[in-house]
């Protein structure tokens, strides 16, 4: 962990020093949370500020983007499971599970992971991923690395509950835990808030950030030494998905693009889903409130949706192109929040409006940063099943009815 004199100096390079102001009367606990957290934020997201205006969030030129559909994977389907399968037995494949959020929307206050989707007995959202992943252990015979990245808050907690349980029957070995990166949270005037007088207002720098958040916890040499060549980035909350799948791994690397994506058909031109499409020519991500009346109910010749094919955040990534864009240094996203800090009086202070501002990187970028990207149709039904909610859509009573129908027993 970094010294004091370490974090003053990293802070006196962003005109920070103020988060070491009550340095002095904290206790040692305190003193290591904060040189902790220092240590864990990356401060350099404040360099984007001096070129916010310059931000003009405006897109480029969209186009349609097919896929290679659920007729066409079956019709390869020979092809594409040995390419697959070839590439897990020689170990160039690996997955990334994106499990840094809290059960909030769910009720629940712990990660979210760790929700119970059974009746009558338990059942896990962590232990249906791995339950999925096993299937391609026992197809392969091979053991793939697993690396799932948590958050400060809930590092701990996710631990200890894949060590209570014995990881659900996976090889521990191939599982590694990562923090994701935190970025600060700033007023208008590019000041750090803090949320206590030995923590900073700080917030996870968004799913884009999950290869950066590897990168800093020293992973990649591991990956490198390894020969992983192709990592499956997935939520943690979609109890269907299919991780490592051979299949799609082997129809990426049987294309000959450089990423893949799983999509599953729109069921109406207003399901309020991010569509995988060309930006100006590169594979891209066009959120539903992005999209005008028009490209949401375009027909092609065959009277289909234009722009029908939904991302569910399962996506196929090469690890040199990744560390290309890394280096290349993802869009930083600024965004005005209402962000609770403490005052001049040491009263933490809930606003009732914007009052700074966030940073977040976006995997959708992550995408648009790709020369190409194989669109790869999965069925809704058997794929994906969100648990984003409650009740109501994606929700954890949907989500238990698609179980059912697969054939999981809850």
């Amino acid at each position: 962990m970094i010294t004091y004199n370490d974090a003053l100096k990293l802070l006196s390079e962003y005109g920070q020093e103020h988060i070491l102001r009550y340095y002095a009367e904290l206790s040692d606990d305190e003193k290591t949370g904060l040189l902790r957290q220092v240590e864990l934020t990356d401060f350099s997201v404040l360099d984007d500020l001096k070129h916010k205006n310059d931000e003009s969030g405006k897109r480029g030129i969209f186009e349609p983007l097919g896929a290679v559909t659920v007729e066409n994977i079956e019709n390869n389907r020979d092809e594409y499971l040995n390419a697959g399968i070839n590439a897990i037995k020689s170990g160039k494949a690996a997955a990334v599970m994106l499990a840094g959020g809290q059960g909030t929307r769910l009720g629940f206050d712990s990660p979210k992971g760790m929700f119970n989707m059974g009746e009558n007995k338990e059942l896990y959202i962590f232990q249906c991923q791995i339950n999925n992943l096993m299937d391609v252990v026992k197809l392969t015979g091979t053991y793939i690395p697993l690396y799932i990245m948590t958050s400060e808050k809930n590092n701990s907690e996710t631990i200890d509950f894949f060590e209570k349980h014995n990881y659900f029957g996976y090889n521990s070995n191939y599982v590694k835990f990562f923090i994701q990166d935190m970025a600060p949270s700033v007023d208008f005037s590019g000041k750090i808030f803090m949320e206590s007088k030995s923590e900073m207002a700080v917030s996870p720098n968004g799913n884009g950030g999950w290869f950066s958040s590897i990168v800093r916890a020293g992973l990649l040499d591991e990956i490198r030494e390894k020969g992983i060549e192709w990592i499956n980035v997935f939520a943690v909350d979609n109890v269907l998905q299919r991780i490592a799948d051979p299949m799609f791994i082997g129809a990426v690397i049987s294309s000959g693009m450089q990423s893949g994506s799983k999509v599953v058909s729109k069921v109406s031109p207003d399901e309020r889903v991010g569509v995988l499409c060309l930006e100006d020519g590169k594979p891209s991500i066009v959120e539903y409130y992005e999209m005008t009346d028009e490209m949401r109910n375009l027909v092609n010749e065959n009277g289909e949706l234009s722009y029908k094919y939904g991302v569910i955040l399962n996506y196929l990534f090469n690890v040199n192109k990744a560390v290309e864009i890394l280096n290349n240094k993802m869009p930083i996203h600024i965004v005005e929040k209402k962000i609770p800090y403490m005052n001049e009086d040491g009263i933490l202070v809930t606003p009732e409006k914007p009052n700074g501002y966030k940073f977040e990187t976006l995997v959708l970028d992550m995408v648009h940063m790709q020369d190409s990207c194989l669109s790869y149709e999965v069925i809704r039904n058997k794929e994906f099943a969100p648990v984003k909610n409650a009740t109501g859509t994606d929700s954890v009573d949907s989500a238990r009815l698609l179980l059912k129908e697969n054939g999981v027993e809850l």
